[in-house]
């Protein structure tokens, strides 16, 4: 029995020389995420050219504006290691993994689930954005409804020293641990496959040596996939109005990620410097005027306005927080108008501000909220999402102009733009 025991081990350690089995977490299965010289490997999604750079071998993120960057492949099953440093107290950053491509509606950030990087408040793992999380929390009465699971220990070291984080995704569950221990946990990710992402939220924070180790994955199924990247870049870099051009005494202004105007004069146009013939159009909006009472007109699908029976044109009362308009191939071109009216936004309007074509149904969110329209223009098709719903489709505009700006346009009243991607086609 003895020389069958010593047998065995002898053929399993010339078998384990013979083929190199190695440990699940050698050095060797690790990947650099970050080559340490430039940003290869990571997209800049709503941010300005200087809030990502590279120096001495770290990422350095200025903090403005606030958004993101993110890897440019998607990740399933991984443990991810990286450092950090905050150069000020109360210093605010993030980590976001299973991301989609792009910032959710109205938000500077995408739908994912993010590991806190603050100085001072480190370590929380929460869902952002659309996205779902179960927490591991001592008291399940604590905060009932978050999706954020709290550290069970304090591990940051004092401000301007460097952290390290270990983050390990498997099949939904997933582990944060802080300078060497584990520290909070969340379970059921959903999504929990998408991209990796630093965030820029205010103040510069330092990260270096990025490095993963993908682990296999189970292929989920569509439903649990952060949404891919499709090839929409920003058209709005969230500090300055690089890339477009305002008139004199324009009103327009960058305020971070959202483009503001207050509306201090009339039918002011914010136009892109570039022009464009086919695209996809994605535009986060807002009226942000105090609403007031108003009395509108009642337009008919076909554009008419409603009468009674005696010929009258019918008006209804509304809070009615003003309008405003993107302009699809410049000034000259049509228009897609955002109003407070009770046909909703996305009416369609020619160059001599007609309308020609009104959406199939209103699917507004009150006035103060944010709205996302997507809008399709090929030759002279055009198709208009708002909300996630269809109100215009595959209408024929005409004679049009073959090529033209995009255009932002208040009609004296306060509005904001945010997140405001272009796919040319």
């Amino acid at each position: 029995m003895m020389h069958a025991f010593f047998t065995i081990m002898f053929i399993t350690l010339v078998l384990s020389h013979s083929f190199h089995f190695k440990s699940p977490e050698t050095e060797e299965e690790f990947v650099p995420l970050f080559n340490g010289q430039n940003l290869s490997g990571w997209v800049n999604v709503n941010c300005a050219p200087e809030t990502w750079t590279v120096s001495d071998g770290m990422i350095i993120c200025s903090g403005i504006p606030t958004g993101v960057l993110r890897t440019v492949r998607q990740y399933e099953n991984f443990i991810l290691e990286l450092e950090w440093r905050h150069l000020y107290k109360g210093g605010n950053a993030g980590l976001f993994i299973h991301s989609d491509a792009i910032t959710a509606q109205g938000q500077p950030f995408t739908r994912s689930i993010e590991c806190q990087i603050m100085d001072g408040n480190e370590g929380d793992m929460f869902a952002i954005h659309g996205a779902r999380l179960i927490p591991d929390n001592e008291d399940p009465f604590e905060k009932v409804g978050w999706m954020r699971s709290f550290p069970k220990e304090a591990r940051m070291k004092p401000t301007g020293e460097w952290n390290h984080y270990r983050v390990e995704s498997r099949e939904g569950m997933l582990t944060l641990a802080m300078n060497g221990k584990a520290v909070t946990r969340g379970f059921h990710l959903n999504p929990r496959k998408g991209y990796i992402c630093l965030e820029s939220e205010g103040s510069e924070v330092h990260f270096r040596n990025l490095r993963i180790m993908e682990l296999p994955g189970t292929d989920p199924i569509p439903e649990l996939n952060a949404e891919e990247d499709k090839g929409f870049i920003s058209l709005y870099n969230g500090l300055d109005l690089r890339g477009w051009h305002a008139g004199r005494r324009s009103s327009w202004k960058a305020d971070d990620w959202r483009l503001v105007s207050d509306a201090v004069q009339n039918q002011q146009w914010l136009l892109s410097e570039k022009e464009f013939r086919n695209f996809r159009l994605i535009v986060d909006w807002r009226l942000t005027g105090e609403p007031k009472a108003s009395r509108v007109p009642v337009i008919l699908a076909d554009g008419r306005q409603a009468l009674d029976e005696d010929e009258n044109k019918i008006y209804i009362p509304i809070r009615d927080a003003g309008n405003a308009f993107i302009l699809l191939r410049g000034t000259g071109g049509p228009a897609v108008e955002l109003t407070c009216w009770p046909l909703g936004s996305g009416s369609i309007l020619d160059n001599n501000r007609k309308r020609i074509a009104v959406p199939v149904m209103s699917n507004d969110l009150p006035p103060g909220e944010w709205n996302r329209f997507e809008i399709s223009l090929s030759d002279n098709a055009v198709n208009i999402v708002l909300n996630g719903k269809t109100i215009i489709r595959n209408y024929n505009l005409g004679a049009i102009q073959q090529k033209g700006q995009i255009g932002l346009q208040h009609e004296g009243y306060p509005v904001e733009f945010a997140n405001i991607y272009i796919l040319e086609l």
